[in-house]
């Protein structure tokens, strides 16, 4: 990886050394860094009108298939792009070689992409809270060398494989511990907001799937109604595995007397058929040691009790 291609499709940045510092650490990986630009652009709490971030994220289908591209933040702002985003000429893009990463709001992009042409894109670090955070005195972060390891690999080798280690008590009762299904999903509250709509995968291509899901800033009430939700359109019941990676950055309080994400996840696996697994501890989400996920790839997955192990090559 030579250079990365940044782009702000969502919100505005929200503080001003964030970008800086990320492009500063990139740089000192020997790592060109284009369109530096974007990350100053300000229109209410997007990062620019929807007219610039829309031309923006169209003409990813001009960009060098050697090129990374990178999101700068999530936040919101993709869903009202989705119209007028050109699919297909993004997709030979990607078939040419481009790749291109982000999560949280920027799921709503990938599904599109996925639902629409097939295309694959990686579901990974972004340049803000990855590659530009800092401690409350300013000092920077050096990035997760986790996050940096498997992002290298998935750029330079374009391979996944990933062990997690964790007592897992949501299994239900699958005749077998070893599956193979097209790996997707992202942020849980996005592809709630997608369901019905022409930007979500479909059930056909979504057929005995690895679903991968993580969530910030949300209740576990919460992320059990959009779990819920997902259950009750069929989704959950249609895959081969679900991964829960990392629901961080909410509160619980006294009127919870006990509930807690424990709870949320015990209530779905309930409702869920037994043959389908519930899998936790996926090292993805709003947090520094995340994997780089390849969405619409087939990725093998084989667990345990005690563990998973998740691999792909594309």
């Amino acid at each position: 990886m030579k250079a990365i291609h940044l782009i702000a499709p969502s919100g505005a940045s929200l503080d001003v050394k964030s970008p800086l510092a990320g492009m500063e650490w990139l740089k000192s990986q020997g790592i060109q860094i284009e369109n530096a630009a974007c990350v100053e652009r300000i229109s209410e709490r997007f990062a620019g009108s929807d007219q610039e971030r829309l031309a923006e994220l169209n003409q990813l289908a001009q960009i060098a298939p050697q090129k990374l591209v990178m999101a700068m933040r999530g936040g919101y702002g993709i869903h009202r792009l989705l119209p007028d985003i050109e699919w297909a000429a993004i997709a030979k893009a990607i078939q040419g070689g481009l790749q291109i990463c982000g999560h949280s709001d920027f799921t709503a992009f990938e599904m599109g992409l996925l639902a629409k042409t097939g295309a694959i894109t990686l579901s990974g670090p972004m340049l803000n809270y990855d590659f530009g955070r800092a401690q409350d005195d300013g000092q920077a972060i050096t990035p997760d060398k986790f996050m940096w390891q498997h992002f290298l690999r998935a750029i330079d080798e374009r391979k996944l494989d990933c062990e997690v280690t964790a007592s897992q008590s949501f299994l239900g009762n699958a005749a077998s511990n070893t599956l193979s299904g097209m790996l997707w999903g992202g942020n849980l509250t996005v592809l709630a907001c997608l369901i019905g709509g022409a930007y979500m995968p479909s059930s056909a291509q979504t057929q005995g799937g690895i679903l991968f899901l993580e969530d910030v800033n949300e209740h576990p009430y919460r992320i059990e109604r959009m779990l819920m939700q997902l259950l009750d359109a069929g989704i959950l019941a249609n895959q081969g595995a679900i991964l829960l990676g990392g629901f961080s950055a909410y509160r619980l309080y006294d009127n919870d007397r006990g509930y807690s994400l424990q709870s949320a996840i015990e209530a779905i696996r309930k409702r869920l058929p037994k043959s389908v697994p519930i899998l936790t501890g996926l090292p993805f989400g709003h947090q520094a040691d995340k994997l780089t996920l390849p969405v619409g790839v087939t990725a093998n997955l084989s667990y345990s009790p005690e563990s998973f192990t998740l691999q792909a090559q594309w």
